[in-house]
């Protein structure tokens, strides 16, 4: 995503959101486009403004944030969003995961952290931190809410798109993956897109869980899952 990156903030709390706004105007390349107190608003403004990333609280008066986040992207579904929570481990975050956000950020984070997540979301990644891909993961095992799909569907995959998959759900960037694998950036996007298709996922952390719970990848970057 070259060029501005627009932010839309979703939180009940003035204060915070006045933080937020702060440390991202702070930064060059980022602006704020719009805040939201509630649910409902942050639906409201994120449909009216087409933000490029939606910090977006889960807990909010009339809609909470995984309400929100699956009408947000219902209808603009390129749209990015990163999850505020108090608590690492929240059955909220793993909805508004398995809804199509792109991660969570602890609202303790430092600055430097929800600058670095900001970036990495804006420029199409996940924040699939080993430690979150193991608690989702084994959320999607307890309920059972993991896509599974014919076992030919693997075995449609390239030796090259298992590699991208597997780097991929290790947690290593676009240009990681197309360093590693000494390919274009674009290569790495165009094979993602095939690779969504192929596997009938509809995101970056679907196909990292179906990639670890197939065998493909491990958690340790170190192992193949072979």
């Amino acid at each position: 995503m070259g060029g501005m990156t627009r932010l839309l903030l979703c939180d009940d709390h003035a204060m915070f959101r006045q933080g937020l706004r702060s440390i991202l105007e702070s930064e060059e390349g980022f602006r704020v486009i719009g805040e939201a107190a509630n649910g409902r608003e942050a639906i409201r403004h994120a449909l009216d403004t087409k933000p490029d990333v939606i910090l977006m609280d889960i807990q909010m008066p009339e809609l909470d944030g995984v309400a929100a986040t699956k009408a947000i992207l219902a209808e603009h579904p390129e749209a990015r969003v990163i999850i505020l929570t108090m608590y690492r481990q929240d059955r909220y975050v793993f909805e508004a995961v398995k809804a199509g956000a792109r991660g969570y950020l602890l609202k303790d984070a430092s600055a430097e952290d929800l600058l670095d997540a900001i970036h990495r979301v804006a420029a199409g990644e996940t924040l699939l931190s080993a430690e979150m891909a193991a608690s989702i993961l084994d959320e999607f095992r307890r309920y059972g809410e993991l896509p599974r799909h014919p076992e030919h569907a693997i075995s449609e995959l390239t030796e090259r798109e298992e590699d991208i998959l597997r780097l991929l759900a290790q947690g290593s960037s676009n240009q990681e993956i197309a360093l590693a694998l000494g390919v274009s950036e674009k290569t790495v996007r165009n094979r993602l897109s095939e690779i969504f298709s192929k596997l009938r996922l509809n995101n970056r952390t679907q196909a990292a869980l179906y990639a670890l719970r197939e065998g493909i990848a491990t958690l340790d970057p170190g192992g193949d899952g072979r």
